[in-house]
C-alpha cells in the first residue's frame, strides 16, 4: 500500500513539476524574445556606428553605458509593479482586485516621470560628467549630441516597462513581443538613414543614432499603451483613469520594493560601467573591444533576464495563492532553463568568438584589426561566466516575487564591488592583464552572486514552507 502510495506521489510531483515546465516557457520564452528584440535596438546601433569607425564606437559606447545604467536603475524601481500585481493576481478572493490593479499601474507611470527627471539633467551634461572621470575629450564631445538626442526616450522607454509588466502578471506577453520586433525593424531603417544620410533624411551620424533610438521608444510605447487600453481584458483597469492623482501608500510601497531592485541592477551594471572607465585609462581599442565583448553578452543575458522576468510573475502569483511549493518549482526551473540556455551560449563564444567580432567591424579597415584581436579575447572570457550571470539574474527574479530585494542587493554590493571591481583592477593593471584582467575579476563576482542569491532563494521558500 505504501509503495503505491510513493508511486502516486512521484507521478504527481512529476506532473507538477512538468506543468511548471510548459507554463514557464509559455511566459518566460516571449519576454526573452521580447528582452532580445530589446536588445537588438541597441546592438542595430553599435553596429550602425561600428562602420562610421572606432572613434565613433567608442563614444557611442561611453554615452549609451552612462544611459543604460540610469534606465535600469529606473526599469528596476518600476519593476516593482510585476511582483504587486502578480500576488494580487494570485489571491483567491475577487474583490477590489480591479482598483488595487489599477492603482498599482498608475503610481508605477508616477515613479517613472520622477525618475526621468533626474536622469535627463545627467544625460545634459554628459560632457561635463565624462571629462570628470578622466576620459578622452574628443570622445566626450562626441558623446553629448548623441545623448542628448536619446535622453528624450528616457520616459517613454519606463512607461513601456510598466505597460510589460501589467501585461506579464496576465501571463499575456504576446503584444510586447510584437511591439519590441517592429521596434527593431523601425529602428534599423530610421538610424540608417539618419546615421548616414539615406532615404532623404540628413547625416546626423551620431546625433542621428540618437534621435532614432528615442523616435522608436516613444512609438513602442505608444502602441503598447493603444494596445492596452483597447483590450477587452485589460480595458476595463482603466489604467489612466484620474492619471493625475497621487497614491502616496501605493508609490510608496513601488519604491519601497523597487529600489532596492534598481540599486541592485545598478550595482552590477555599474561594475561593467567602471570597467570601461577602466579601459578607458587603457585606450580607445579597449573601450571599443570591451563594447563589443559586452554588446554580444547582453544579447544572451536577454534569455535568462525573460525567464527571471517569468519568475517574479511566477513566484508572485504562487505566494499570492499561498503555494510555497509551487513557488519553489517555478523558482528552480526558471533557472534550470536559464542556466541550460547560457551554457549554449557559452560554448558559442569560445568557438565563434572571431565570427561574432567581425559582425561590429568593418575588415577592409587597418585600424580595426587590433580592436577584433582583442574582442575575440574578452568573449572567451565572457563564456566562462555565461552561466554565473544566467543563475544570479534568474535567482534575483525569484526572490523579487517574493518581494525580497534586500538582501540581494547586499549580496550585489559584497560580489560586485569589493570582490569584481577590486579584482579586475589588481588583475588589469598591477598583474599588467589590461582589458582581460578587468573581465577576470567580472568572472569572479558573478560567480559569487550566483551561488548567494541560489542559496538565498532555497533557504528563504525552504524556511517559510515549514
Amino acid at each position: 500500500m505504501s509503495a503505491a502510495l510513493s508511486s502516486v506521489s512521484t507521478v504527481s510531483r512529476g506532473a507538477l513539476w512538468r506543468a511548471e515546465v510548459k507554463a514557464m516557457l509559455a511566459l518566460g520564452v516571449p519576454l526573452a524574445l521580447s528582452q532580445l528584440a530589446q536588445i537588438a535596438i541597441q546592438t542595430t546601433d553599435v553596429v550602425l556606428l561600428g562602420w562610421l569607425g572606432p572613434e565613433s564606437l567608442a563614444a557611442a559606447g561611453l554615452a549609451t553605458n552612462i544611459w543604460v545604467i540610469m534606465f535600469l536603475f529606473g526599469l528596476g524601481v518600476v519593476s516593482a509593479v510585476s511582483p504587486i500585481v502578480s500576488q494580487i493576481v494570485g489571491r483567491p478572493e475577487k474583490r477590489g482586485k480591479v482598483r488595487a490593479i489599477r492603482r498599482i499601474v498608475r503610481q508605477g507611470f508616477w515613479a517613472a516621470g520622477l525618475l526621468s527627471v533626474p536622469f535627463m539633467l545627467v544625460c545634459w551634461h554628459i560632457q561635463a560628467i565624462l571629462l570628470l572621470f578622466g576620459q578622452d575629450p574628443l570622445l566626450a564631445a562626441a558623446a553629448e549630441p548623441f545623448l542628448r538626442a536619446l535622453m528624450w526616450a528616457t520616459l517613454p522607454a519606463l512607461w513601456f516597462v510598466v505597460l510589460r509588466c501589467f501585461v506579464s502578471a496576465f501571463e499575456r506577453t504576446r503584444a510586447v513581443l510584437i511591439v519590441t520586433v517592429c521596434g527593431i525593424l523601425f529602428n534599423a531603417l530610421i538610424n540608417y538613414g539618419l546615421i548616414f544620410g539615406h532615404f532623404g533624411l540628413p547625416r546626423l551620424e551620431l546625433l542621428g543614432a540618437g534621435i532614432g533610438s528615442a523616435i522608436t521608444h516613444s512609438s513602442m510605447t505608444v502602441i503598447m499603451l493603444a494596445y492596452v487600453l483597447r483590450d477587452k481584458r485589460f480595458r476595463r483597469y482603466y489604467i489612466l483613469g484620474r492619471l493625475w492623482r497621487a497614491d502616496w501608500s501605493r508609490l510608496g510601497e513601488i519604491f519601497r520594493i523597487g529600489l532596492p531592485i534598481g540599486s541592485m541592477w545598478v550595482l552590477e551594471v555599474g561594475v561593467f560601467t567602471a570597467a570601461l572607465l577602466l579601459m578607458g585609462l587603457i585606450g580607445t581599442t579597449a573601450i571599443a573591444a570591451h563594447q563589443i565583448a559586452l554588446q554580444c553578452a547582453a544579447i544572451t543575458f536577454m534569455v535568462p533576464l525573460g525567464m527571471a522576468m517569468a519568475a517574479t510573475v511566477r513566484v508572485g502569483v504562487a505566494i499570492g495563492g499561498d503555494d510555497m511549493a509551487g513557488a519553489r518549482r517555478a523558482g528552480f526551473t526558471a533557472q534550470a532553463l536559464g542556466v541550460g540556455f547560457m551554457g549554449l551560449s557559452a560554448l558559442t563564444f569560445l568557438f565563434a568568438g572571431p565570427h561574432l567580432v567581425g559582425l561590429f567591424l568593418d575588415a577592409e579597415r587597418p585600424d580595426t584589426l587590433p580592436v577584433s584581436l582583442l574582442a575575440a579575447q574578452l568573449l572567451v572570457v565572457a563564456g566562462i561566466f555565461q552561466m554565473f550571470d544566467g543563475a544570479q539574474s534568474v535567482a534575483a527574479g525569484a526572490l523579487r516575487g517574493l518581494k525580497d530585494t534586500r538582501w540581494p542587493l547586499a549580496i550585489a554590493l559584497v560580489a560586485y564591488w569589493l570582490i569584481a571591481f577590486p579584482l579586475g583592477v589588481l588583475f588589469g593593471f598591477p598583474f599588467k592583464l589590461g582589458a582581460v584582467g578587468i573581465w577576470i575579476g567580472l568572472v569572479a563576482g558573478l560567480a559569487i552572486a550566483a551561488v548567494l542569491l541560489t542559496l538565498r532563494f532555497h533557504w528563504l521558500t525552504k524556511r517559510r514552507a515549514s
